[in-house]
């Protein structure tokens, strides 16, 4: 099996199995949040993927972090969206945007006026975030009570709506990287007694809830969901992370969405990886993603552990990845110093190679 084979993903039919995967890279307008000219040149360049996943995009004022991130909760950000999509589209793409909420991981000094960050329990990330006076730790979160889990699931929703009024081909759930769906569904990160803790059943319940609520907006052959079942290091982690994602892949196979989106490295060990036994409990399609090359991806897809593959780092620095793969093409390598910096450098300037000289009869 071909990375550069057709698939089906739900509504949706893709030129090949490559998936350029979400990358937050912080070059949205400050202020506003919305997504510049320069966004489109970048996904554009990058058209050539059988499916675009959009930077992580915020759903609400609430949850955001680093200065540049985008969001979906505005009227200007719908439109600024919609320039996007459209470039995308025109260039022969398909792009489905990633819909988030940081959860205990927003930086409060961005929140609105006398929110804080929020998180099913309050336990706070062991990680640092960036500000512009250095880094720093992550605060204790307050712990969600019922009606900010309502709001939050209708902000879901809302943003679902916004998505495909910008022009989206779908949009994908971000219930991974410990982010807040990622710390209901864990038992290092959800400790609550209520319906939403507890068994696998109360800490998937949030996630079920919000593919409720995102599901009217799109039908769910245009809804994906990613989740990334290893330990984190902010210390999002689960004591049984197979019989939990075994029960949400069942779960969420019963609501025929379009996909799933796993991450789990390529380097994992036979032994210690998840998703075969996702795979075991979810007939639909599958995306794999961590650090794969052609030789693992074209593996990992012969071997039937997934039907299609997501890059990351590779689509930062190589934005004919696709061209590159099927060329057997040396890839560029990326400058992290770009990654969050603003500007075209490192975000749009990347070499692409030569064309292929047509032979002369």
């Amino acid at each position: 099996m071909s990375l550069f084979q057709p698939q089906k993903l739900g509504a949706l039919t893709l030129s090949n199995r490559i998936v350029m995967a979400p990358l937050g890279r912080a070059r949205g307008t400050p202020a506003s949040r919305e997504p510049t000219a320069l966004v489109a040149q970048y996904y554009v360049q990058r058209a050539s993927a059988g499916l675009i996943v959009s930077e992580a995009t915020h759903v609400s004022a609430d949850t955001v972090s680093r200065r540049g991130t985008t969001a979906i909760h505005t009227e200007g950000q719908v439109a600024a969206w919609r320039k996007v999509t459209d470039a995308v589209h025109e260039a022969g793409g398909r792009i489905v945007q990633q819909l988030f909420h940081l959860g205990r991981k927003a930086d409060p000094a961005l929140l609105p006026t006398g929110a804080w960050p929020l998180a099913p329990s309050a336990i706070a990330a062991r990680a640092e975030f960036a500000t512009p006076q250095g880094p720093k730790p992550f605060p204790v979160p307050r712990a969600l009570e019922h009606d900010d889990i309502a709001r939050i699931v209708e902000a879901f929703g809302l943003a679902a709506a916004n998505a495909r009024r910008a022009g989206f081909d779908g949009v994908e759930i971000h219930g991974a990287n410990g982010y807040l769906i990622d710390q209901f569904l864990r038992d290092g990160s959800n400790l609550r007694h209520d319906r939403y803790g507890g068994d696998v059943e109360g800490r998937a319940r949030f996630l079920l809830e919000v593919v409720e609520a995102v599901t009217p907006h799109w039908g769910a052959d245009r809804v994906g969901v990613r989740l990334s079942p290893h330990p984190h290091p902010d210390g999002t982690q689960d004591a049984a992370p197979r019989r939990l994602y075994r029960y949400v892949a069942e779960r969420l196979a019963a609501r025929d969405l379009a996909y799933l989106h796993l991450v789990e490295p390529a380097t994992i060990a036979p032994a210690d990886r998840i998703a075969p036994v996702v795979r075991q409990a979810f007939a639909g399609p599958l995306i794999l993603c961590g650090g794969f090359d052609k030789a693992s991806g074209e593996s990992a897809l012969a071997e039937g552990r997934a039907d299609l593959i997501a890059f990351g780092a590779g689509f930062i620095a190589n934005p004919d990845l696709v061209e590159r793969l099927r060329r057997d093409a040396p890839w560029n390598a990326p400058d992290p110093s770009t990654f969050y910096s603003g500007g075209a450098a490192g975000y749009v300037d990347y070499p692409v190679l030569a064309p292929v000289a047509e032979a002369v009869s």
